[in-house]
């Protein structure tokens, strides 16, 4: 998604990408963020359906933080939030406390008062993305909340699938 895609999508949207036939898929869930955790749990589908990696569930909130969840092992969510000290949001807060996230509010900011990233970075390690390689992307300071996605989007091959479906 380029600086001009960026622009003209809405500043909060759910997607759910799959590679159901080998080729990226990404279907609109919601032109503005889901705040229902429940609801984008189900949209992940039935764990151990074949399809591998399984498919995830990106959230961007107000472009101020996003969310990816993922099936793992033996049907558990495994959840990325790339702030994890947004808890004033719904869903920020919903997040880090169903999956047990930590959040340690006093070492949590720089000097730049920036966010602290939390869950599972290895979330795309399968698709060739791993924590090492995550962790600058969503601790960089001068990107917004879809521009870290539309990097890691970028970085995985679905950059196109991806503006397409926010756009729509």
């Amino acid at each position: 998604m380029s600086a001009a895609d960026a622009a003209a999508a809405p500043s909060s949207w759910a997607v759910r990408v799959g590679r159901p036939d080998g080729r990226w898929r990404v279907e609109l869930l919601a032109a503005d963020a889901g705040d229902e955790l429940p609801v984008l749990e189900r949209a992940l589908g039935e764990p151990g359906t074949g399809e591998w990696p399984p498919p995830f569930v990106v959230v961007v909130d107000s472009r101020l933080y996003f969310v990816v969840l993922r099936h793992g092992p033996g049907g558990m969510v495994r959840a990325l939030i790339s702030d994890a000290t947004m808890q004033e949001w719904v869903l920020g807060a919903e997040v880090v406390e169903r999956y047990g996230i930590a959040v340690d509010e006093d070492g949590a900011f720089d000097d730049d008062e920036t966010g602290w990233p939390g869950g599972d970075l290895d979330v795309f390690a399968d698709d060739g993305l791993p924590a090492d390689q995550l962790r600058p992307i969503v601790t960089a300071d001068d990107l917004w909340a879809d521009e870290m996605v539309a990097r890691i989007a970028a970085r995985l091959g679905f950059a196109d699938e991806l503006a397409a479906a926010v756009r729509a």
